[in-house]
């Protein structure tokens, strides 16, 4: 079974617990104290799998969960880190947040990409102990692991895609210029899913070839089966449109021509301006005339032509050999940059329910929706300061501390990180 999209949830491991202890020895008096700090929870790291080249594993396990690192202990031991959970996905795939809908993620290198942050250990209260705070009660609970509803798409990584409708040849050309064996049989949809092949191009080159499940009109809306595969062209540096030249089924290839390109603007109109090369296919069967009127309606609109059989491979050589030539001026296979998440995909939608209590005059703010934005804060920004202020301001958190009687001076500390209120 082929599966190209597919929905999963991810949670990196919480931080462990930092400790309360106090150190307690014969004939040592007043030890004070050495609570150690908590374990980081592992990471969520999504890594390519070249034997992989499908979903379907995510089509039965929806839910990756790291493990938490473990609490801190006494004698200042710290807990133990996790250990990262590594996901494998094909070459190509998408990592999205479904949130927001933005690419955390290209999977098409080698490079294991690290999605979910495991949370930082606490500390223990061997860290807050101060000449006038000397018996510190009180250590840092761990920060919580990142957690997503992640999209997972596949975008096939192939250098040539073959595009047209169904019965048109596609199957029997990818068969005979590389080893793929697709099921090849006279009557519509034959494939039901992209194909991948590699075909020699002599000297030593060589490139990849998508056959794409045939497209119809209104494929971009829904229509047929290809729609579900226009994906796997997005990626693809060059079209090969696949026509049936000879019109034996009764449709008009300049018509078919036209609806098919169509159907790629409608689903993305950067394919319109991808680079394509016309394959005018079933030539053995079509007339002189045919051709020929086909090729000048093809030329006029500054297309290059290459009439061919493919299932006598009469022309095929030529259409590789072209096809390779103009894959050494190409550029590479598309890549997606990930999008940086903003403050407002965190703090805008979250519940901004939050507690405040009060621990050896330390005034200790607790909120979940906090974690990612104080995430992304940078104590050595101004801007990100400001930012952050702004945030606790908008949701209470600074009025809440007033009405409590904080004072100018008093530290406060939200999930470890301490400043100094300021009025």
């Amino acid at each position: 079974m082929f599966v190209d999209l597919t929905k999963i949830k991810v949670k990196a491991g919480d931080g462990g617990n930092g400790a309360v202890t106090f150190h307690r020895e014969k004939f040592v008096a007043a030890g004070g104290p050495d609570g150690g700090d908590g374990g980081k929870g592992g990471d969520i790291i999504f890594k390519t799998d070249t034997n992989l080249s499908t979903l379907l594993d995510f089509k039965y396990k929806k839910k990756f969960v790291a493990k938490n690192g473990q609490d801190g202990q006494n004698k200042r031991c710290s807990g133990k880190s996790a250990e990262p959970l590594i996901i494998k996905v094909p070459k190509g795939t998408l990592i999205k947040n479904a949130a927001t809908g933005k690419i955390m993620a290209d999977m098409s290198g080698d490079e294991p990409v690290v999605i979910a942050k495991g949370g930082k250990g606490g500390w223990g209260n061997n860290h807050f102990a101060t000449p006038t705070r000397q018996i510190p009660r009180f250590a840092k609970p761990g920060l919580q692991g990142e957690e997503f509803d992640l999209i997972l798409e596949l975008k096939l990584l192939a250098d040539v895609g073959l595009a047209g409708f169904p019965n048109v040849g596609k199957s029997t050309l990818i068969s005979v210029v590389s080893a793929a064996k697709p099921k090849i049989a006279n009557y519509h949809f034959t494939t039901l899913t992209p194909v991948l092949g590699v075909v020699d191009a002599g000297e030593g080159k060589s490139f990849v070839m998508a056959d794409i499940p045939g497209l119809i009109e209104g494929a971009s809306q829904g229509a047929g089966l290809g729609h579900e595969f226009l994906r796997h062209v997005e990626r693809c540096r060059l079209i090969v449109h696949v026509v049936d030249v000879s019109g034996i089924e009764g449709r008009d290839p300049k018509e078919d021509f036209d609806k098919i390109n169509l159907e790629l603007k409608n689903f993305n109109e950067e394919l319109s301006q991808r680079p394509q090369i016309v394959a005018a296919n079933k030539c053995d069967m079509a007339t002189e005339e045919q051709i020929a009127e086909f090729k000048k309606y093809v030329e006029d609109m500054g297309y290059e032509f290459f009439p061919i059989s493919a299932a006598t491979t009469e022309g095929v050589k030529p259409l590789i050999n072209r096809i390779s030539t103009m894959l050494d001026t190409l550029p590479p296979i598309k890549e997606y940059e990930p999008e940086p998440p903003a403050f407002d995909d965190f703090a805008d939608k979250a519940n901004k329910d939050f507690t405040i209590r009060v621990e050896d005059d330390v005034y200790i703010v607790e909120a979940d929706w906090l974690v990612p934005v104080l995430g992304m804060v940078d104590p050595n920004d101004y801007e990100s300061l400001q930012y952050m202020q702004r945030i606790l301001i908008d949701n209470g958190v600074i009025k809440r501390l007033e009405e409590m009687g904080i004072n100018e001076g008093d530290t406060v500390s939200i999930l470890n990180f301490e400043f100094d209120y300021i009025k």
